[in-house]
């Protein structure tokens, strides 16, 4: 049995109905293996939090600083992509309040982990902004992901990687990256993808993504790293 008692300490929001936040983080697998369980999955209310996440950070960037439309829609894709709020929730410790199949929950693939806990904070936002409005949303992201805005422009973290992995590419080895699909997994309305990118014909690195995009950016992120060029 989880004790949701600690997660709401933790997160340090208190539910008017806990079976919102637990929805939050019921995946679709788990539902697979216990179809009678009193909660749906979590994918409503992703969807949710996704348009709330996102509408909070552009409303917090557009009123403290003066840059660029296209400088802020880096920042923002910066502060919103999975691999932070995976990072995020990490922190936060929704992975042990998870619902998984036995399979999922054994699986040890940190990427593909790491967008079910995206999905799951996504959905908590969800969850929040029906149990309490867009206000308390604002303070949750407020207090756990715009902190991280720091550290994304002092270390230059939103620029575009594929960008930065091309130029790096054609200036070292006079090579332009390309990317394939390798893999396409799950439902029409939740794939992923699994974006190979090459220099040549070698493979340099892979990366998974709720779009074909967003999947070459993971891969070029992934390359970056295995070439040391970060």
């Amino acid at each position: 049995m989880k004790d949701f008692s600690k997660l709401v300490k933790k997160i340090k929001v208190k539910f008017n109905n806990l079976d919102l936040l637990k929805q939050a983080l019921v995946h679709r697998s788990y539902l697979n293996e216990n179809p009678d369980f009193a909660l749906n999955h979590n994918e409503r209310l992703e969807f949710l939090g996704d348009a709330v996440l996102e509408l909070v950070v552009t409303e917090y960037l557009y009123n403290n600083y003066q840059n660029p439309e296209g400088e802020l829609t880096n920042w923002r894709a910066s502060l919103v992509n999975s691999q932070m709020l995976s990072q995020i929730a990490r922190e936060l410790e929704l992975e042990k309040f998870l619902y998984l199949s036995k399979g999922e929950a054994q699986d040890n693939n940190v990427k593909a982990r790491g967008y079910i806990l995206a999905d799951a904070l996504e959905a908590v936002i969800g969850a929040l902004y029906l149990d309490q409005g867009f206000e308390a949303c604002r303070k949750f992201i407020a207090n756990n992901i715009l902190p991280q805005l720091p550290n994304i422009l002092s270390n230059n973290l939103y620029i575009d990687p594929k960008s930065r992995f091309q130029e790096i590419a054609q200036e070292k080895l006079k090579v332009t990256p390309n990317y394939k699909v390798l893999s396409e997994s799950g439902p029409d309305h939740n794939k992923k993808f699994k974006i190979g990118v090459y220099l040549a014909d070698e493979l340099v690195a892979t990366g998974l993504g709720s779009s074909k995009q967003e999947g070459q950016v993971a891969a070029a992120t992934a390359a970056l790293e295995a070439k040391k060029w970060v």
